[in-house]
């Protein structure tokens, strides 16, 4: 005990910070901690307007240093911990532009006093007098706008990070409040409930199996730098081997969570579905972003050396997730069930790119997520829209019939859902060449087979999405007219936005991949 008490350090160490590099994450979290004392102090007639602006100056003004600032002060900070290169600055920024989007659909009020899609009080039992009272009160649940810059923090620390227990903490901090956000929907309050329970639990599970696996590889290497694991790979004397693998295991069980790869899905059909609809498309695009920086992060720079030791097992995982996101969209009659299993399926794609083990693999990567991240929010907005009989038109033989009604908002819609299957002239189609050809070209035997699985699962998709199109054109309504609710401005940027990102980036793409291949080499 004396020899470690004299071996410790006398002086205290004071750790090196760019605040350049990190400033957009402090704008945002500055913006959330005003967005909490707004939410104290201002008056009820004024917290709407005022957490809406202080969400969207924030995030804007994050972007803004982030393009301006934050570019030319790439490196390590906070003694590692923190990385900003190339791919965490593409990743922070996408995550920023489309969470502007996601905060304005979900302050839509389609002509009401208070956000549409949330309950007036979080706490109140569903169906109790007190939820009854809040309503006739006009409250509202405006702390959702400081809830979600917080989970945005957490988003864009998440693909930033240097060190395992870095990355651990911005998994906790972009996911404690999307448990939340998942719990506060105005209507089916029951299944919103239990969304958010269940994304809860295992979302603590999942934690838990990434915090063992971190401390597995700190047993393995003595340090939860992603570069000191990957010199201890490449330099390994063979004595602590048998902790290696389990820890690799444990942490791509942590993060593939995040992602909905199969098996560790089965929260998302059920959490996308009870979920308010404009926060099921905001943590569908956002977190699968920043989830998959994580993992190209922890795979790229710290788990490559040893890449054939577990590669074939993400790669079953990787054609799973395709086959059973494609196969069991077929069967789903929820639309947000349905985009659910859309975006499991989609998963598989984009790891199809992430096992090429290249900067090109990499790009893919990035792009895909852009080209998805846009139409999805795109897609959850036009959802929260269509109704029947004042609530949202969940089931698919409601949307019978919208075409005729409606066509703008159909055909934007079904344009979206072409983007999905990759039809071309969008972005899905431009988005999957991007993944699939580095498989092909780096992938070996492997690669091809999974790009083979990936073709064949898109049409089972591309069925499903054109199944979709053909019951909003030609077939009758069975029961009353569905409408399309007239969406505010704000919505309508966000709509206008998203569908034409996906236009353009299936007709113009080259820009958008030449950035992404330019920002594809991560710093060690």
């Amino acid at each position: 005990m004396t020899a470690l008490i004299t071996s410790l350090p006398t002086e205290f160490k004071v750790a090196q910070v760019d605040y350049s590099a990190i400033a957009p994450m402090l704008i945002v979290t500055a913006g959330a901690l005003v967005g909490v004392l707004v939410e104290a102090f201002a008056p009820r007639r004024l917290r709407y307007a005022a957490q809406v602006g202080v969400a969207l100056v924030s995030l804007v003004a994050a972007f803004v240093v982030l393009v301006t600032i934050s570019v030319d002060a790439q490196g390590l900070t906070l003694e590692r911990a923190v990385v900003i290169d190339g791919p965490a600055l593409f990743l922070q920024g996408t995550v920023l532009l489309m969470s502007v989007l996601g905060v304005l659909t979900m302050a839509e009020r389609f002509g009401g006093e208070s956000p549409d899609a949330f309950t007036p009080m979080g706490a109140a039992v569903p169906g109790s007098p007190q939820e009854a009272s809040a309503m006739r009160a006009g409250l509202m649940s405006s702390e959702v706008f400081p809830l979600t810059l917080f989970a945005v923090v957490g988003m864009m620390l998440f693909p930033a990070a240097g060190d395992l227990l870095t990355m651990f903490v911005a998994l906790e901090v972009l996911s404690l409040p999307l448990y939340l956000l998942s719990g506060l929907a105005r209507r089916r309050r029951l299944l919103s409930q239990e969304a958010s329970l269940k994304y809860f639990l295992l979302g603590a599970f999942s934690s838990a199996f990434f915090l063992f696996g971190a401390a597995l590889m700190y047993g393995y290497s003595g340090s939860i730098y992603l570069g000191d694991i990957s010199k201890a790979i490449t330099s390994a004397s063979g004595e602590l081997d048998g902790l290696l693998i389990p820890g690799v295991v444990f942490l791509l069980v942590g993060l593939l969570f995040k992602v909905g790869a199969v098996p560790f899905h089965s929260w998302t059909p059920d959490v996308y579905q009870g979920a308010p609809t404009p926060v099921t498309g905001f943590m569908a695009a956002c977190t699968k972003v920043a989830a998959f920086g994580a993992i190209l992060r922890l795979v790229y720079v710290g788990l490559e050396a040893n890449r054939w030791d577990w590669r074939a097992g993400v790669i079953a995982v990787a054609a799973l997730t395709m086959v059973v996101g494609s196969v069991l969209s077929v069967t789903q009659t929820d639309i947000k069930r349905l985009l659910a299993y859309s975006s499991i399926a989609h998963a598989g794609f984009i790891l199809v790119a992430v096992l090429a083990f290249d900067k090109l693999g990499v790009a893919g990567t990035m792009f895909y997520l852009v080209a998805y991240g846009f139409a999805t929010i795109a897609a959850f907005g036009i959802v929260s829209m269509v109704r029947q009989g004042g609530s949202e038109a969940s089931h698919l033989s409601q949307w019978a019939g919208l075409g005729r009604n409606h066509p703008v908002v159909a055909a934007v819609f079904a344009f979206l859902l072409l983007a999905f299957a990759g039809i071309p002239l969008t972005s899905g189609f431009t988005a999957k060449y991007a993944a699939f050809s580095p498989a092909v070209a780096f992938g070996g035997r492997a690669g091809v087979a999974l790009v083979v699985i990936g073709v064949l699962c898109s049409v089972i998709t591309a069925f499903v999405y054109v199944r979709l199109i053909v019951l909003m054109y030609f077939t009758e309504p069975a029961g009353g007219g569905v409408v399309a609710e007239m969406p505010s401005p704000m919505t309508t940027v966000a709509l206008s936005i998203g569908t034409l990102v996906t236009l353009g980036l299936g007709i113009f793409p080259a820009q958008v991949l030449s950035l992404a291949e330019s920002s594809s080499v991560f710093l060690r």
